[in-house]
């Protein structure tokens, strides 16, 4: 029984000294982001892609975090080429900064323009999201974060030149649309 006692309170306290890392305030920094490579073939079709989307934030008050990114992508499928370039803004409201573990609300507006090969066809699209993210500090410095988008809405030119605008809504529950990724607090 002692031993069962004495590993509660080992467990406790770790769990307690663990507790104190990590965490976010005013004046804070991070960067986190996105990367992407993928290849598929099927019979003697092949397709490549490829994404990179750093984010950079900062902590303006205690709870909330505006942020910048910038990403470029490209996608390849047999001789159609796309390369894309987004650019885009985004607010965090955490409910536990200052926890190991803290969920947060975020709201995003996204620029993106694509240029499509052959034809050098080109296309515009604005979007804004809306969803549900949270993190958990793995030491001081460094956490994983789950993010969750679950309301868009984007707005896409199609090329223009007498192309008809399309107009895009997505509500999602589906909980495969998770992204993860790293984030490093200065």
């Amino acid at each position: 029984m002692k031993k069962i006692i004495l590993a509660a309170i080992a467990v406790m306290t770790f769990g307690f000294a663990n507790a104190q890392t990590g965490g976010y305030s005013k004046g804070d920094a991070f960067i986190s982001g996105a990367f992407n490579v993928g290849s598929q073939k099927t019979g003697d079709a092949k397709a490549n892609e490829f994404t990179i989307e750093p984010k950079v934030g900062y902590f303006v008050s205690e709870n909330i975090a505006i942020g910048a990114k910038l990403g470029f992508g490209s996608n390849k499928i047999g001789e159609d080429k796309t390369n894309s370039f987004t650019a885009g803004a985004f607010g965090r409201y955490y409910f536990t900064p200052a926890s190991q573990f803290s969920v947060y609300g975020q709201a995003g507006l996204d620029f993106t323009n694509s240029k499509i090969k052959p034809g050098d066809y080109k296309e515009n699209e604005v979007g804004a999201n809306v969803g549900l993210g949270l993190s958990y500090f793995l030491s001081k410095h460094f956490a994983i974060e789950a993010t969750w988008l679950g309301l868009g809405y984007s707005v896409n030119n199609n090329g223009g030149h007498g192309a008809e605008k399309s107009n895009n809504f997505n509500f999602g529950t589906d909980l495969r649309a998770v992204n993860f990724g790293v984030v490093y607090k200065f």
